[in-house]
């Protein structure tokens, strides 16, 4: 159905880089949430401009110098939730992971899963931040500093208006956010970021659909020769 789309293929054929037509899904997003046609010419342009953004943040996060340099709010002091998102490529599946601590009582919750990958990283990155918020509500926590290496990520949540390309995921953050009583999003060093990132990226190469959430860290699984 993606190849036989109008707009993916309009902007697959503009495309400087031999890109299949599912990557370019936000011309088909508009037109089957809005009914609103868009030239594939800006969709292609909205494409390239994230994913400058996207490779600008993996080089130049790690320079940051401490985790309170981007923050939505003032970070919360207790519970914390550092989440991360494993896209590759070549692979068809993209990882969630998040690490939730409470430094009050000790204690852990993780989750790790897998999902179809989207057309971005950056999409991956919200896909895990929301489902971690989601399981943070489940839970009845209400008060949560969410951590994440990624600096655009914390961009785009501060201004969802300058991220037209993710506009569904932006809006499910921000209805999210209107659960919790008290809610910040903070970047991180990479170095700090590790035990989600494995969760993450232990899911995203199994072959077989993963979905775990509990308070022992799961075995490590094996990843398929």
């Amino acid at each position: 159905m993606l190849f036989e789309c109008p707009p993916a293929r309009q902007a697959w054929a503009l495309s400087p880089i031999p890109t299949p037509p599912q990557s370019f899904p936000t011309a088909r997003n508009y037109k089957v949430f809005s009914n609103d046609d868009h030239d594939p010419r800006d969709v292609l342009e909205s494409a390239i401009t994230e994913a400058r953004a996207w490779t600008s943040a993996q080089t130049t996060e790690v320079n940051m110098p401490t985790h309170t340099a981007i923050c939505i709010r003032p970070p919360i002091l207790g519970e914390w939730c550092q989440v991360d998102g494993a896209w590759k490529e070549t692979e068809c599946c993209a990882g969630l992971g998040w690490y939730n601590f409470d430094p009050g009582s000790g204690s852990i919750l993780v989750g790790s899963s897998n999902l179809r990958r989207g057309f971005s990283p950056l999409q991956t990155e919200l896909e895990a931040l929301v489902w971690a918020m989601q399981c943070m509500q489940v839970h009845n926590k209400r008060q949560m500093n969410f951590q994440r290496d990624c600096a655009e990520l914390v961009k785009m949540v501060a201004k969802p208006t300058d991220w037209p390309a993710n506009e569904i995921l932006l809006e499910e953050v921000e209805k999210c956010k209107r659960s919790f009583q008290a809610f910040s999003l903070t970047h991180i060093p990479q170095t700090k970021n590790t035990k989600e990132g494995k969760l993450a990226r232990s899911a995203r190469d199994q072959p077989y659909d993963v979905y775990y959430v509990n308070s022992v860290q799961p075995v490590t699984l094996p990843v398929p020769s």
